[in-house]
Order: structure tokens, then C-alpha cells, then sequence
């Protein structure tokens, strides 16, 4: 992956707006490699007067029913129309690549897909809490642990929101010393200061997070402090691009690690010790397990992604096809399909029972597939572009048909709850930043009789 950091979001094209009505508004004209400066606001991001800023910063699905744009644009106060934006950042736009190949016949295998379909409506945005990234390439920040409960970043706070009671609290500010509260033999834990948060997983009430550089913190969030701190990668090329939490066959938690110094690493989740390691030939940006726990997926600066076998790390197959890097990828929850997101601004789906070409190719709009999620019970899937847009398929349909969200802002991540009622996107942007929250749609036929 590349080695510059997502700086301040550029976005709005600036004789667009009538300055006196807007502060600095970021809806960025690319993906180029930039910084998000976290040390602007290194305390904590948390606020007391959350009722006051409510009415203001807040977005029902009533009030967008009656007009009002659900990220809260004031479209009447530009000079410009909200069709007549989106059709300048679809022509301006320009997505970031790695590798210089041709992508004339790229068009020609992507699927035809039924747009216009709506399986999660609109519910909430909150702007009281504002995701943050620290790589542009990176867009795992944003974890859902029930239809009311998110887990994000912001600048350096991992934040909790609360769709019940409407706010939001900080869960962890890791710009201060951070002192694991345990000790474990064996472990490398230490003490770290000023983390920038560049990936983040939650699962049953374990949280990981990897740093900028090379950092892996994992905390239980039902405790205060961190349970687990350590570097496990000291070179200028250290990165931790993805953390995964998993089980093994035989029950037991663990933490994998990918990172720029091309080894993918394995921690019991128990004793923090690191119980294997896994060297590959090229930078490692995401990996992820199989239903079963027998596979893992490794993706990253190539355009080949691996199967291997998740107890060894010996790659069983190839998968072929990708044009560029690839930053994501999901399981379908019956352990057949992978979907892995690439550069070239497709996903593809992979049978694992034969590998020997993708059984799909996706198509976006602008940019990159940088985040996949598929809902618990795979009926639908959700990929992310670097901004702007949302795909769901409906698996059902064999990905045939699909809900595309449209809004403006870099995507942070994207996160199904797990009952799969909600959906959540992390919009970051300096104006514009927010947490949107989408509701799945349920048809009750038999209430035609009575109505």
C-alpha cells in the first residue's frame, strides 16, 4: 500500500460555494494520497452539550421525508443543485491506482445489476460524532455491536454511539500513555503513546486496533485501560493495515494482524502471545477467515489474491483476475463465496470450490471497493467506495439486484448490525462528518388484506 498518509480533505470545488453561509467544506475531487492531522485535536473528541447541537446537527427520517437532506446540506443556499454536484464529482473524480494496466474490457465483464432497488431505508444521521481516517487506503474504522450500539474513530478517540439515547461517549483516547493493565507471560506487551489509529475490529466485546505505525492495542470494553499494547513491527514500512478477530476450530479467540512488513501475524486472544507468523511476497493489506475458521484470505499489493490454510498460512490457491491492489474482502456466512474489493473499482466473487476464475465481477461508480460486509444472515452484501457511494446487493437476486447509497464525503467504513436490522456508514469530513444509520426493510404481505 502507499506509504503517504490521507491528508485534510479538499473537497467542495470552492467557487461553488457562498462562503458566508459554509465553513470549509471537504467533499474531495480524488482519492490521492493526503493526511488527516489527528494532533489538531488531540484530547478528547466527546462533548457535554449534545442537546443543544441535536436539533442542529441531527437528521430523522421524518425530516428527510419532508425534504431535508440526510446529511443536512443546505442544497437551497448553493449555487448549484444536488443532481448538478453529483454530476460534476462523477466527471472530476479521479481514483487513485497503483498499477498502470489497461481497464478497456474491465466494463465488459462487470454483471449487469437491476439498480434502484431499496432494502435499507434511511433512519438517522448524527454529526455529533465525526469519523476520522488516517490512511486514504484504509476504511476499516467503524464497527456495529447491536442495532443501537457503533464503535468509531475520531482523530485519536475510539468513540461509542448510542442510537437509544442519542449520544455518544469516548471509550478510549489513545493520544495518552497507554498501560496495559495486564501482564502475560510470553506477551511483547508495552507501554505506547499518540497511537493514530489506522484499522479497528470489534467482536464479543473484544476490541483491536492497529496503528500507523505498527501498533496493535486491544481492549475489552467492558474494562477500563487497554488490556493488550505492543509495536509488532518497528521499520518505516510498519503500518498495521487490517486486524481480524476470529475463532479457531477449536474455540479459542484470536487477533490476526496484517501489516506493510508483509507478514501477517496470529495472537491467542487469551495470553496475547503471538502463535505464528506468515511471510508473503508483497505488502499485506486485509485478510479474513472463513466461516469455519479452516481458511484465510490474503489480500494486498498485488494483483493475485490467496487462499491459505489458516492453521499453517500455506497458500492452497490463487485467485486471478484483479487489475490493481485489493484493500477488503468478506465471506459469505455459508463459507462458499469471497468477495474481495480492489483498485481497479470492482469486486469480485469467488466459489472457493473452484478458484480458477471469479464466479462475478461488481462494478462501483467513481472509486476503489474499500470496504465489503456481508449481513449474518447473507441475504445482503454492502461494499464502499472511497466516498460517495454504498452498493447492497441482494445475494438472493445472485447479486442481480442492488440498493445504491448516495452521499457526499469519504467513507470511514461501513458496519451491518449483527441482527442485521441496521446498517452504518462513517462519513469523514471537516463539515460534513457524520454517522449514518439505515433501518432494513420488511415486507408484511399479509397486511395487504387489511389495509
Amino acid at each position: 500500500m502507499a506509504l503517504s498518509q490521507n491528508q485534510e480533505l479538499e473537497y467542495m470545488v470552492d467557487e461553488y460555494y457562498d462562503t458566508t453561509d459554509f465553513d470549509d467544506s471537504t467533499f474531495g475531487d480524488d482519492e490521492s494520497p493526503r493526511s488527516t492531522d489527528p494532533d489538531v485535536s488531540a484530547d478528547s473528541d466527546f462533548e457535554d452539550d449534545f442537546e443543544v447541537r441535536k436539533s442542529k446537527l441531527d437528521t430523522s427520517a421524518i425530516e428527510a421525508r419532508n425534504g431535508k437532506d440526510i446529511q443536512g446540506i443546505p442544497w437551497e443556499r448553493l449555487n448549484f443543485t444536488r443532481d448538478k454536484y453529483r454530476e460534476t464529482r462523477l466527471k472530476q473524480y479521479k481514483n487513485y491506482e497503483s498499477l498502470s494496466r489497461s481497464r478497456e474490457d474491465l466494463e465488459k465483464k462487470c454483471k449487469e445489476v437491476g439498480k434502484g432497488h431499496s432494502f435499507y431505508d434511511f433512519q438517522f444521521n448524527t454529526r455529533l460524532v465525526k469519523s476520522t481516517i488516517v490512511h486514504f487506503q484504509l476504511r476499516n474504522l467503524l464497527w456495529s455491536t447491536s442495532k443501537h450500539d457503533v464503535y468509531l474513530m475520531q482523530n485519536y478517540s475510539v468513540m461509542h454511539w448510542s442510537s437509544l439515547l442519542g449520544k455518544g461517549e469516548e471509550v478510549l483516547n489513545v493520544a495518552r500513555p497507554l498501560a496495559p493493565t495486564m501482564k502475560y507471560p510470553g506477551s511483547a506487551s508495552q507501554a505506547l503513546s499518540r497511537v493514530q489509529i489506522s484499522t479497528m475490529a470489534v467482536r464479543d466485546g473484544l476490541m483491536a486496533a492497529g496503528g500507523f505505525q505498527g501498533e496493535l492495542i486491544c481492549k475489552y470494553l467492558n474494562q477500563p485501560g487497554v488490556v493488550f499494547a505492543t509495536k509488532i513491527s518497528n521499520g518505516e514500512n510498519a503500518i498495521t493495515n487490517a486486524v481480524d478477530i476470529s475463532y479457531s476450530p477449536t474455540g479459542s479467540m484470536r487477533v490476526i494482524t496484517a501489516n506493510n512488513d508483509q507478514q501477517v501475524r496470529i495472537f491467542d486472544a487469551k495470553s496475547f502471545v503471538c502463535t505464528n507468523h506468515y511471510a508473503f511476497p508483497w505488502s499485506v493489506n486485509n485478510t479474513s477467515v472463513s466461516p469455519d475458521d479452516k481458511l484465510l484470505a490474503i489480500l494486498g499489493d498485488s494483483p493475485e489474491c490467496l487462499l491459505a490454510d489458516a492453521q499453517s498460512g500455506k497458500v492452497v490457491s490463487n485467485l486471478k483476475g484483479h487489475l490493481d491492489y485489493s484493500f477488503s474482502s468478506a465471506w459469505h456466512p455459508d463459507g462458499r463465496i469471497l468477495a474481495t474489493g480492489n483498485q481497479d473499482t470492482t469486486c469480485r466473487l469467488w466459489d472457493i470450490r473452484n478458484t480458477s476464475q471469479s464466479i462475478a465481477v461488481l462494478k462501483g461508480r467513481m472509486g476503489a471497493i474499500r470496504a465489503i460486509k456481508f449481513t449474518s444472515d447473507g441475504r445482503f452484501m454492502a461494499m464502499a467506495e472511497p466516498a460517495d457511494f454504498v452498493h447492497i446487493f441482494d445475494t438472493q437476486s445472485d447479486y442481480g439486484t442492488c440498493q445504491e447509497i448516495d452521499l457526499f464525503g469519504e467513507i470511514a467504513g461501513i458496519s451491518f448490525s449483527p441482527d442485521t436490522e441496521a446498517l452504518f456508514i462513517g462519513v469523514a469530513d471537516r463539515t460534513y462528518g457524520s454517522l449514518l444509520e439505515f433501518n432494513r426493510k420488511h415486507y408484511h404481505h399479509y397486511l395487504d388484506y387489511v389495509l
